[in-house]
């Protein structure tokens, strides 16, 4: 997140409040502090070693106007702002078990405003949770002494029992669709769009894959439903898919040509306030792929530079690709 400066605020320095605020809400959220291991079967599981997170702090002679009037990836010194390219990668962060399982980086800006970018393990946590986290930072930073909605860390719920432009597109569906959800229509017009553009051959075997959260309350073990999953998806249906994940181990997943959606509309880590400015955006930093493999797809909020509320699509594929890609949500959109 990239936050500006306040005039309000002059004298404190965001590192030095980010630090110590992350430092007491460890001791609440505690397993962060410990690291993961692997143990028999491939389970994972955290050990509360106490060893901590990583953090860094660091000085970018830019200002925030530089980024533009609405902030927003891909941003031109990123690798710069987020510590995971080689050359930057500190010894003993990057693996999967055994290295810390946040890392932090708060950069001064030469305008006095700063960006703080974090990288999570996704074993550890979802954007859900970090988010979560990252709120009681927020708090703990104006003074609380508690998080608001303190952690539960009841993992044994979901241990195995006993194994046996919305509004344009929708204007273009037929009427028994047009109360699909927001999800469901952008989905499938980008999964249409985007099959189209890389001409698969006619045997690849491709998926369209996406989350569903099964906590939106740390207090109660509920279901968020995404609406387009048919296949009713009940607290039951959930306990049965883990008892079936310890019988025959994780499934293995195609990823290459495959779809992956992740919606992050609701996880507004913009609206994150450390007593220290207004944010100017916040969430993920990066839109490119991963080597050998296609890019996941973050629906992400965002303010245009009016302050209308939009929701970004970043989308990466080959020139040719992309030209095709255009033509084809073109010819859905038609005038709109």
């Amino acid at each position: 997140m990239f936050c500006r400066y306040d005039q309000s605020l002059e004298g404190k320095d965001p590192v030095k409040v980010i630090r110590e605020a992350i430092a007491r809400t460890l001791v609440f959220y505690y397993p962060y502090a410990g690291r993961l291991r692997e143990g028999p079967d491939a389970k994972f599981m955290v050990e509360c070693t106490g060893e901590g997170v990583m953090f860094i702090e660091a000085d970018a002679d830019v200002t925030l106007e530089e980024f533009g009037d609405a902030p927003h990836p891909p941003f031109p010194c990123v690798d710069e702002l987020i510590f995971e390219v080689p050359v930057f990668e500190v010894p003993g962060s990057g693996g999967l078990v055994n290295c810390p399982l946040l890392l932090f980086q708060v950069t001064r800006l030469r305008c006095g405003g700063f960006a703080l970018a974090l990288r999570y393990n996704h074993i550890m946590s979802d954007g859900m949770s970090i988010l979560q986290f990252m709120i009681a930072v927020g708090e703990m930073a104006q003074g609380a002494s508690a998080p608001s909605i303190p952690p539960v860390w009841q993992r044994e719920l979901l241990n195995a029992r006993n194994p046996p432009q919305i509004s344009a597109i929708r204007k273009k569906l037929p009427h028994h669709l047009h109360k699909s959800s927001t999800f469901d229509v952008l989905t499938a017009c980008l999964w249409r769009c985007r099959t189209i553009a890389i001409q698969l051959d006619s045997e690849d075997e491709v998926r369209l894959i996406f989350a569903i959260n099964l906590c939106q309350n740390p207090l109660e073990f509920a279901l968020e439903l995404i609406k387009s999953a048919k296949n009713n998806v009940t607290e039951e249906y959930v306990r049965s898919l883990i008892d079936l994940l310890v019988i025959k181990g994780p499934p293995f997943l195609t990823m290459v040509h495959s779809y992956f959606v992740s919606d992050i509309t609701r996880t507004r880590f913009e609206a994150l306030d450390f007593g220290l400015g207004k944010a100017a955006f916040g969430g993920p930093g990066k839109i490119f792929p991963e080597p050998g493999l296609d890019p996941a797809n973050n629906y992400m909020p965002m303010k245009n530079s009016q302050g209308d509320e939009e929701i970004m699509v970043p989308m990466c594929l080959p020139t040719l690709a992309i030209e095709r890609f255009v033509k084809e949500l073109d010819s859905i959109l038609g005038d709109h």
